[in-house]
């Protein structure tokens, strides 16, 4: 399945370009499941053949990651749990995952907007406790800014040198993202306990 799911993005880019790079990457840093790990180093192997260039694989990327994480962020600050709640399920939102992503958010405060471009599972919910959490506007797109463009860039810059063999970004990108999110649980499930001990005293 993951193989057929590349394949339609990559499919998906050929034709559309770079607008394709774009609503691909919006949907990314949405909850909608596109891993950026599967479309950034392809756009890399375009830029390579020569029918993307660096810069505008950059800007026209990062555009859509910013269109991406406003939307979620709107929908976080207008809609709220209830919104998410309600139509979560119809977007694919698992509800265990914006929970981790909402204690990750409240315990590291606005910082975690640039962090949470390189945390997989993360990256595609952080908008929405940001939202809901009514950040700075103007300090939540500059770290969007920030963060997608430096993880957008770093993933076509693999995808330009390992060419034809851009997948192997994905292969590992995805044992990385398992171990990454392990831990992640761990700590989660490290610091309820802990709250659950010291309440018992």
């Amino acid at each position: 399945m993951t193989e057929l799911f590349v394949e339609y993005v990559t499919a998906f880019i050929a034709m559309a370009g770079y607008a394709g790079l774009v609503v691909l990457m919006a949907f990314e840093s949405m909850i909608l499941p596109v891993p950026s790990e599967a479309v950034m180093p392809f756009a890399g192997f375009l830029i390579f053949e020569g029918k993307f260039t660096f810069h505008e694989v950059t800007f026209f990327s990062t555009l859509g990651s910013i269109i991406g994480s406003e939307i979620s962020y709107l929908a976080g600050s207008y809609g709220g749990r209830p919104f998410i709640r309600k139509f979560g399920k119809c977007l694919l939102l698992d509800m265990h995952h914006l929970e981790l992503t909402e204690r990750f958010f409240n315990k590291y405060g606005d910082k975690t907007i640039f962090a949470s471009r390189f945390i997989p599972v993360i990256r595609h919910l952080i908008s929405i406790p940001a939202g809901a959490g009514r950040m700075n506007p103007v300090k939540f797109t500059a770290y969007t800014v920030f963060g997608a463009g430096l993880w957008n860039t770093f993933l076509a810059y693999v995808g330009f040198h390992l060419k034809s063999h851009w997948m192997i970004v994905r292969k590992y990108g995805e044992l990385v993202d398992l171990v990454v999110l392990g831990f992640l649980v761990a700590g989660v499930v490290y610091l309820i306990f802990r709250y659950k001990t010291r309440s018992k005293h």
